[in-house]
């Protein structure tokens, strides 16, 4: 008997002493929608989630650039995520939101075509972009496997690295 307690004891201790690793081998993150793919950014670099509201267009920008946006007294640039990733253009929908990303230095809002789910992930089901991707300078932060299928994870300071 006193084996067995000492052996929850030490079980206990453990837990309180490592319970950040725990924490710290899983990514959380936020799944959306973009054409018929799944993409995922990192939940803490979130500034908020909301829906389509009225945006002012912007002379000589890329044409992925939809203009900018007033956010409680911040003008927002507004960036079309299907533009960016080359595809089709579609009209907005009742899902459509836009995700505001704030980085290190740079803020901005992307408009996606509908929300998926939070996803939290363990690191090691986190594998890197294929060789293909330029995985340095790239969007792609990796590929995440889930039971069911494969997420893309987004680098969010690709996403907002200013090129216009």
């Amino acid at each position: 008997m006193n084996e067995q307690l000492d052996k929850v004891f030490k079980k206990q201790k453990k837990q309180i002493n490592e319970p950040e690793k725990v924490i710290d081998d899983v990514v959380q993150l936020v799944g959306f929608i973009i054409g018929n793919e799944e993409y995922a950014i990192p939940i803490l670099s979130i500034q908020e989630i909301i829906k389509p509201i009225e945006f002012t267009r912007v002379p000589q920008v890329p044409d992925y650039v939809m203009g900018v946006f007033n956010l409680r007294g911040d003008v927002i640039p507004l960036i079309n995520l299907r533009k960016k990733f080359n595809l089709q253009s579609e009209n907005q929908t009742d899902d459509t939101r836009y995700v505001v990303l704030r980085g290190a230095d740079n803020i901005a809002g992307f408009m996606i075509d509908r929300l998926t789910k939070a996803i939290r992930i363990k690191k090691d089901r986190i594998d890197p972009p294929p060789e293909t991707i330029h995985s340095d300078s790239g969007m792609i932060y990796g590929i995440g496997k889930q039971e069911d299928s494969m997420i893309t994870i987004l680098r969010v300071e690709a996403l907002l690295k200013r090129d216009f």
